[in-house]
């Protein structure tokens, strides 16, 4: 059936292109005799509606005769001196409608006062026929006479449509919902973009052999394969932003064995409030076959949260801090504050939040509310300029994305990780408190927990300092704490992309490693959600789902990119990096968990309990080592102040810690 019914669009287009091309060649002595054979017709079926088609022709005829002459007459007659017959019809539009319909009101006055006239004065002569019949003829002419002209318009602009699309690529849209429509709405508004859609596919039984916006939905997702090879279709473009991966996995697989490469709309993530377009297409990344189920949030909420405040995000130039701008932004702060280290990707950034704001201008002309936005080029560790900083914008809300991520590099630059993610925060709290701000929210990681390199011992320092000024204060600080973030610069998934261009092979450090992995938007709209639902004193969670094998990253983007796995591109085990685990972990012993108002968010309700008492006077000494880059007494004040830090775990402590951890962290999902 779907054969026949793709068979059957291919046959209705070329009969509209051969009409299009005899219609093209009309003139207007055509025309002519089309409207006489028109008005020939049309007192005939205007006596059958009048007498509910209940005819007796034998009984009207002669009088039915003489109506049809008189009446085809007077029409042609108005029409020629009203100069009808010397019009364009190719290019008709809404006022040769308006000329059509005036000229016909004009006409059924003529006939209807004529017709009572002669049928006063020869009662005989039109006496059967219904009074209504000039009315209803001049109607039926007037229809059937627009209808006519426009047939050429529409039949002209179908096959101009048809002909464009030679020259466009032939575009399958997957996914027939808003954001395939607004897809195609685009496209065709957009004609330069070079694209054309020539059907939609979809899984929904209701909307199959449908026609939406001229454009057919040709079946499900198991008729794509058949549709690509009917149809000649050379792009495929996913528009389905809350699909799960494993669909998108399913639909990869299809058209990548069809020769053809699919594209996607953005996460539903990526387009919040934002308008689906063509140049929104993109090439499908990793990210989009690990995606999960959309992850609701409290959108109302978190934006009178952020509404008409000042925020202040430290590390804005980054993955994390750029996209917490762009999602802020939306929500309508009144000032943003960009602090960076690095000018360019602070400039970045800017020039995209200003571009934001101005299509936000020109969207809403009459808008007062416009975020303003700031740059402030500041080393996090200088005190000086984060005191100018807070002086001269008093913010209320605090975002900390700035840190140094990368575990090898921090291995051997430990003095570094200490100034910058220990000193750092210790100076921006400080700062906060001593202007006051109310809510600081720290972006914190899972290498905290148990950490088995300087980074993630440096953070959780960072995490303790945040819990104890908040302890200290009664303000709402807090550290909200997750894993790998797929696209993020520290991400494996770049490298992979580069060794994929270069031929491979694929370097992977362990079979067995694994990490938790979240996309950037969707990390950044569950910290915001933290935001608000955080109290004084609190590490929030993120709840990650199953952590991913990197082997098997490697794998799905080798066949992403079209590749065959050790054929194409080899994978090769290089061995664990200074400082890396097997596995990071989200559960400290000791610290005691609760869920929250969000099944993602889970709470460490006694983590400002577990704070040493030392705290200070080790930080103190330990930032004293950094100074005089002490790697030794680095180290050894990391395993005193950090429970857990265990640096350089050999392969087979860190296997036997795994097995550990998984009976550990089961029992706690269990009890919360």
């Amino acid at each position: 059936m779907n054969i026949i019914f793709l068979i059957s669009h291919v046959t209705i287009q070329k009969t509209i292109r051969h009409l299009s091309s005899q219609l093209s060649k009309i003139r207007n002595r055509h025309w002519f005799i089309f409207d006489i054979t028109i008005f020939a017709v049309t007192p005939l079926l205007a006596l059958c509606l009048s007498l509910d088609m209940n005819l007796n022709l034998q009984a009207y005829i002669s009088q039915l005769e003489i109506a049809t002459i008189l009446f085809l007459v007077l029409k042609l007659i108005v029409f020629w001196q009203c100069g009808f017959y010397r019009r364009y019809w190719r290019y008709a539009s809404i006022e040769e409608v308006i000329y059509i319909v005036t000229l016909m009101i004009g006409i059924v006055l003529i006939q209807t006062t004529l017709f009572n006239v002669l049928d006063k004065t020869f009662n005989l002569l039109l006496d059967e026929l219904p009074q209504s019949l000039p009315i209803l003829d001049g109607l039926l002419s007037c229809i059937f006479v627009i209808a006519l002209r426009f047939s050429v318009r529409v039949l002209e602009r179908a096959s101009h449509r048809q002909k464009i699309s030679k020259n466009r690529e032939r575009v399958l849209i997957i996914g027939a919902g808003n954001a395939g429509l607004s897809l195609v709405e685009d496209m065709q508004r957009n004609p330069q973009f070079g694209v054309y859609p020539v059907g939609f596919i979809d899984d929904d039984l209701k909307k199959q052999r449908i026609h939406l916006r001229g454009i057919p939905v040709l079946g499900d997702r198991y008729r794509i394969s058949e549709v690509i090879k009917t149809l000649k279709i050379q792009k495929v473009i996913i528009a389905m932003p809350t699909v799960s991966g494993q669909v998108i996995r399913e639909i990869v697989d299809i058209c990548q064995a069809n020769g053809v490469q699919p594209s996607t709309l953005p996460g539903i993530y990526e387009i919040l409030n934002g308008r689906v377009r063509v140049d929104s297409v993109r090439d499908i990344k990793i990210e989009d076959l690990l995606r999960r189920e959309p992850i609701q949030i409290d959108t109302e909420r978190v934006s009178k949260f952020i509404k008409n405040k000042t925020l202040l995000i430290t590390g804005s130039g980054g993955s994390i801090g750029s996209e917490l701008c762009r999602q802020i932004l939306r929500c309508h702060p009144a000032k943003i504050i960009l602090i960076g280290h690095g000018e360019n990707s602070v400039f970045n950034i800017q020039q995209e939040l200003e571009q934001l704001i101005q299509i936000l201008k020109n969207n809403d002309k009459s808008a007062i509310n416009i975020p303003q936005i700031y740059t402030f080029i500041a080393d996090i560790r200088v005190r000086s300029r984060l005191e100018y900083a807070f002086e001269r914008f008093k913010p209320d809300v605090i975002f900390h994305a700035a840190a140094h991520k990368h575990v090898p590099l921090m291995e051997l630059n430990p003095a570094e990780a200490i100034t910058n993610n220990v000193m750092g925060t210790s100076n921006l709290l400080e700062v906060a408190l001593q202007y006051n701000v109310e809510h600081f929210v720290m972006i914190s990681t899972d290498k905290a927990v148990n950490p088995t390199n300087v980074m993630g011992a440096s953070k959780r320092i960072a995490e303790m300092l945040v819990l104890q000024a908040a302890k200290q204060s009664g303000k709402s600080y807090v550290a909200v704490r997750f894993g790998n973030v797929l696209g993020s610069r520290g991400s494996v998934v770049p490298t992979f992309q580069k060794q994929i261009l270069a031929g491979g092979p694929i370097t992977v450090t362990h079979p067995d490693i694994c990490r938790y992995f979240m996309t950037i938007p969707e990390a950044v709209q569950l910290v915001l959600q933290a935001s608000v639902l955080g109290r004084s004193g609190e590490v929030l969670m993120l709840n990650m789902g199953e952590p991913v094998k990197i082997v098997d990253l490697a794998k799905e983007l080798i066949h992403l990119s079209g590749y065959e796995v050790n054929k194409d591109i080899d994978i090769v085990f290089t061995g664990l990096r200074p400082g890396e685990k097997l596995f990071e972990e989200l559960f400290i012993e000791g610290e005691e968990y609760e869920k929250t108002e969000h099944e993602k968010l889970l709470i460490v309700k006694n983590a400002s309990q577990i704070i040493p008492s030392y705290l200070n006077i080790t930080v103190d000494k330990l930032l004293g080592a950094a100074a005089k880059n002490d790697t030794q007494s680095i180290i050894f004040l990391l395993s005193q102040l950090v429970v857990g830090y265990k640096p350089k775990l050999s392969v087979e402590s860190e296997l036997i810690e795994t097995a550990k951890y998984a009976n550990h962290k089961s029992n706690i999902l269990a009890n919360i």
